[in-house]
């Protein structure tokens, strides 16, 4: 009696999925716009540390008596005891600077990545069994604290405790890209997947875009280098708010969800009434024999290399080779960004109307869109390489590169909901591993080759490896990805076993999978 309570709310719901309109703003919109949210300021914090250590770190004569020497101010002049309390406590300039060579910054860049990738794999274990809300609700608010007793830190501390710092927040924020994958599995449905899942990746354009030129006001105004992390620290803790109280874990967890968008949903994703509740061991044999998933780690990893060559890298070349002030190098570095998002929404629509139509089935869309992402990006690197020391030439082939180089994002970054969206915040957690376990090298690599930061031939030769990461490891995505669903995203229920018939496939008029209930 109760299984056949059961079937009949199952086809009520079906019911209700025939009338709803796909077309409309739903709650799984909701949910990408926190989600945005959170990616903005995690990749606004992440972007801002090349610009703030210009700041940090550019010592001028006029600035020499507060130059900070083995963690000390030297020939400090004030002698008033309420001023010493206030710059004691970097709340009024003119603020320190640090004689921290060019290996010394990279080395502190570095130490996010390394933080980021050691709670990689327990981050996405953490969404999977007790949900992607409250761990990504305790990263903002963990990184909210931190960066505002950064500047402390760094004043007090020196380089070393400057990078511990940045570690913890990697530890962190190592919490983030599991967690959105982990929430897109359960929200995405596979129709409206680019453009969903687009939208809320384009935080990580959006992130450099505010970050890089608010980091460079701040730096240049009187609130200092010390007011760059001070404002991050505030706006996590607003994001931590907002997503506390908006966000839920799956459409079944959602108090105010129509029931028409939720069976929409789980119809769409192949998910279960009763299993709602339900957490499932991970099938870790079958993941990592997966030869999909070595595609996505491989892909990730050529491009988590770019990512950290133009985010920490070309604030430094813009600084030093190309002569740009702290200000104009914020607005300059953050304006091929700002074309990356635009360039966002039309590769999610793309990618859609190809799958949608079937113009393409979902493994060549996914090639199709990392090889946009990756061989125009490597072609524009190398080009400026060779490019004359020209500010607009310069600016337009970043501009080239980050356009095209959104397109990736479509490619391997959403691959893992495609081969399981069950377990796709696992997936995330182990390329994300894999790709900083290599990336977090890039800064290190960087400072190595850079004797000179004024070399041009020294930063060619940057260039260069970035570009080649970008060509090798998307020919290896185009022979091993795929885009088809794994046959143990689902395994079979107790309902499945008793009635193997009890589902089937149907086709509807506009072109959508749906699943429903033989009668």
């Amino acid at each position: 009696m109760e299984k056949n309570d059961n079937l009949e709310v199952q086809k009520m719901e079906i019911s209700a999925t025939k009338e709803f309109k796909v077309a409309g703003w739903g709650y799984r919109h909701q949910q990408c716009v926190i989600l945005f949210l959170t990616l903005t300021i995690a990749y606004s914090m992440r972007a801002c540390m090349g610009v703030a250590l210009v700041a940090m770190t550019d010592v001028k004569e006029s600035q020499v008596n507060l130059a900070i020497i083995n963690g000390t101010i030297t020939n400090s002049t004030d002698s008033n005891d309420e001023s010493n309390l206030l710059h004691s406590l970097l709340l009024i300039p003119p603020y320190p600077r640090f004689k921290w060579p060019k290996k010394t910054q990279d080395a502190v860049i570095s130490s996010f990545f390394w933080g980021y990738m050691l709670t990689q794999i327990p981050a996405g274990q953490i969404a999977h069994f007790f949900g992607a809300k409250y761990m990504l609700f305790g990263a903002l608010l963990i990184n909210c604290v931190v960066s505002f007793c950064f500047p402390w830190a760094a004043f007090y501390g020196g380089w070393i405790v400057t990078a511990l710092c940045r570690f913890l927040q990697g530890l962190s924020q190592a919490c983030i890209m599991p967690g959105l994958h982990t929430f897109l599995g359960k929200w995405a449905p596979l129709e409206e997947r680019g453009r969903l899942a687009g939208f809320a990746f384009g935080g990580q354009a959006i992130g450099t875009v505010l970050g890089l030129p608010i980091t460079g006001f701040i730096a240049s105004s009187s609130l200092g280098w010390p007011g760059i992390f001070r404002f991050y620290g505030l706006v996590s803790g607003i994001v931590a708010v907002f997503f506390w109280w908006l966000a839920a874990d799956s459409p079944g967890k959602h108090p105010k969800i129509s029931v028409e968008e939720r069976t929409y949903i789980e119809e769409a994703l192949s998910q279960k009434p009763e299993d709602r509740n339900k957490v499932r061991a991970v099938p870790w044999k079958n993941i990592l024999t997966c030869p999909g998933m070595y595609a996505i780690i491989i892909a990730h990893i050529g491009s988590a290399w770019g990512q950290l060559t133009l985010y920490s890298e070309v604030p430094a070349f813009m600084d030093k080779v190309m002569g740009v002030n702290i200000k104009a190098n914020g607005l300059l570095t953050a304006l091929p960004f700002l074309c990356m998002w635009f360039a966002n929404f039309f590769f999610s629509w793309l990618t859609d109307m190809l799958i949608v139509k079937k113009i393409l089935n979902v493994t060549q869309t996914r090639k199709l869109a990392n090889s946009l992402g990756c061989i125009p990006a490597a072609i524009g690197l190398i080009t400026l390489a060779y490019v004359p020391k020209n500010i607009y030439v310069v600016e337009t082939l970043l501009i080239f590169i980050c356009c095209f180089k959104s397109a990736a994002g479509l490619g391997y970054h959403v691959n893992h909901i495609d081969i399981s969206s069950n377990y796709a915040g696992t997936m995330m957690s182990l390329s994300n591993f894999g790709s900083n376990l290599v990336g977090s090298l890039a800064p290190l690599v960087a400072g190595y080759i850079l004797t000179d930061v004024t070399d041009e031939l020294l930063w060619r030769k940057i260039f260069f490896v970035a570009a080649g990461f970008y060509l090798v490891t998307n020919l290896f995505y185009v022979i091993l990805g795929t885009g088809e669903k794994a046959d143990w995203n689902d395994p079979p229920s107790e309902n499945d076993t008793e009635n193997p018939q009890e589902t089937e496939t149907m086709l509807y008029s506009n072109g959508k999978e749906k699943r429903k209930l033989s009668s």
